[in-house]
């Protein structure tokens, strides 16, 4: 079965660095497109990133352009998000995305704090 599971996220000052990863794996991940997603309280989930099956095509939200870099290991199976110059207004749970024959599975997330 599809599984997804996010590391990477943990507390940070404004303005530091986290790393996230997605480990996939049930389906053959290098045929498919990945989405990172963040939803924090009260909010709606909000597109953060995405990225084409060879990973030669990104692209992503204009809150984080600039920031935020998406990319992908296919040997590894995995997904990454490399977030720099985070601020305040990045905290919230961060997922990733994939649909799958036609039903979407995102992973349990994992949380970013970004604090003074």
């Amino acid at each position: 079965q599809v599984q997804l599971v996010e590391s990477g996220g943990g507390a940070v000052q404004p303005g530091g660095s986290l790393r996230l990863s997605c480990a996939a794996s049930g389906f053959t991940f290098n045929n498919y497109f990945m989405k990172w997603y963040r939803q924090a309280p009260g909010k709606e989930r909000e597109l953060v990133a995405d990225i084409t099956s060879s990973g030669h095509m990104t692209d992503y939200a204009d809150s984080v352009k600039g920031r935020f870099t998406i990319s992908r290991d296919n040997d590894k199976n995995t997904l990454y998000l490399q977030m720099n110059a985070l601020k305040p207004e990045d905290t919230a749970v961060y997922y990733c995305e994939v649909w799958y024959r036609g039903v979407e599975y995102l992973g349990q997330g994992t949380q970013v704090t970004v604090s003074s």
